[in-house]
């Protein structure tokens, strides 16, 4: 099940949280929001809830030892231990295959290769367990002792197929605790609002002109096109992972849940390392505080904190997929980020600003092109057609520039860091209250529910771009 589905909108939800507040007690709703958590995983993948529940209530286990044990080397081994089967699981999951193929290429191997579906999700829940077990052996939460509470914190349904990366400690005091309030409430419905309408008006229109440049008409590009085609990709793997994620955080709201933001207008970045700081924030911190800080950070010499930057980016790259497009990926804004540390940011701080954004962009819808072509192959010829300046096909890019110009500028618009620009933040403030702005949101979102709804209908499947990892 997936949340831009009309199932999901106007039976799954109204159900859920109709059911949710006739339920006064918290044990309840809890109870009944894990239920309804693995009802809608079991939608596609029923299977794969032994999985889950596996992964749950083994690092429920895992918590409850290393709070108990007095030894700080034997919780010790029972992190490594978490963390080893954990990382097993994914690897056996999700890299089985490639190992093989790349195995298989330096001797025979004696078996066949391993065909294993890969479970929707493990990537995200996999990482809040193990995140959970550190931050339990560091004592900065205290192990959950109810295996209903914790099997809630793993499955809620809200971020567990495509994150945010959410992490015990975020929730832990909801988990436990929480009380209704409208303005969470309105203010959820305003998020899942605006992620359902960044995903099906913007994400999927994008999609169908990546498809048609970068797969259709891909022999045919020239320099133009491709970077057209490329941009397209740019935007529509950014609503559609952003619009996931005010989903989740909205839905989150409207159950009394607060998670962290993981989108924060990552294409006004000024620089990569700004960049980082705003896309995938939930990602980019886990490997941070887990890898990056536990392999020494900043805080050690300039050749070691460059290999932990190159470690702690070949493992981002690797998460997204068994594959070495995405590796190259990661290797990619590792190389970047270190000549910005050593050369680039001394100079940025030279030139006017407006190049700074030019360039920073420039850089990042070009590491799109590793992140898309899996065949790199497919990769190289398409580096040659970015710089293959043609006349072919230029009538065609400016024609689907002029059919859709009301939608560019919608991008364009949804772009721009309003909330980080000091006038429009103060003119907000004062506005935020009033009854006309209110209800003129109320409007609004009754009117994005009936579009989203409109082009729903009759269309065909479009997950997120997101369960693939």
């Amino acid at each position: 099940m997936v949340f831009s589905s009309l199932i999901f909108l106007y039976f799954f939800l109204p159900l859920n949280l109709i059911l949710y507040y006739v339920s006064g007690n918290l044990v309840y709703r809890n109870i009944l929001l894990t239920l309804f958590s693995f009802f809608f995983y079991a939608w596609g993948e029923p299977v794969w809830i032994v999985l889950l529940l596996f992964s749950a209530l083994f690092d429920y286990g895992n918590g409850i030892l290393i709070e108990k044990l007095n030894n700080k080397s034997k919780a010790k081994l029972v992190v490594a231990f978490s963390v080893i089967v954990n990382i097993g699981l994914l690897v056996a999951f999700k890299y089985s295959g490639f190992l093989y193929d790349n195995l298989s290429l330096l001797i025979n191997l004696p078996f066949a290769r391993p065909e294993v579906t890969l479970p929707i999700g493990i990537s995200f829940y996999t990482f809040q367990t193990i995140s959970y077990t550190i931050d339990v052996y560091r004592g900065d939460v205290k192990a959950q002792r109810n295996p209903m509470n914790f099997l809630l914190f793993v499955s809620l349904y809200h971020q567990l197929v495509a994150g945010p990366i959410v992490r015990y400690k975020t929730i832990a005091d909801e988990i436990n605790g929480r009380k209704f309030q409208w303005n969470d409430f309105s203010s959820g419905i305003g998020r899942f609002s605006l992620g359902l309408f960044k995903k099906i008006v913007i994400a999927d229109a994008a999609g169908s002109l990546v498809d048609n440049y970068l797969i259709t008409n891909f022999d045919l590009l020239t320099s133009p096109t491709a970077w057209f085609g490329l941009s397209m990709f740019a935007i529509q793997i950014y609503f559609d992972f952003s619009g996931y994620s005010d989903m989740a955080i909205g839905l989150g709201r409207m159950f009394g849940f607060h998670y962290n933001e993981n989108f924060k207008n990552p294409y006004a970045a000024n620089s990569i390392t700004d960049f980082w700081r705003r896309w995938h924030i939930s990602l980019s911190t886990f490997f941070r505080d887990y890898v990056y800080i536990p392999l020494g950070g900043n805080k050690v010499g300039k050749r070691r904190m460059y290999y932990n930057i190159f470690i702690v980016w070949a493992l981002t790259g690797f998460w997204h997929g068994a594959s070495w497009n995405f590796m190259l990926w990661g290797l990619y804004f590792a190389m970047i980020l270190l000549i910005e540390k050593r050369v680039l940011l001394s100079i940025y701080s030279k030139i006017p600003i407006i190049f700074r954004y030019t360039i920073t962009l420039v850089f990042i819808v070009f590491g799109w092109s590793l992140f898309y072509f899996e065949d790199l192959s497919k990769w190289s010829t398409f580096c040659s057609n970015l710089f293959n300046f043609s006349s072919n096909q230029i009538l065609a890019f400016s024609f689907d520039l002029r059919q859709n110009i009301y939608w560019f500028t919608l991008v364009i618009l949804l772009c721009i860091p309003w909330d980080e620009l000091p006038y429009f933040t103060k003119r907000w403030e004062v506005l935020a209250g009033n009854q006309i702005i209110l209800t003129s949101k109320i409007v609004l979102h009754i009117l994005i529910l009936i579009i989203c709804t409109s082009l729903l209908v009759g269309s065909s499947y479009h997950p997120f771009l997101y369960f693939r990892f």
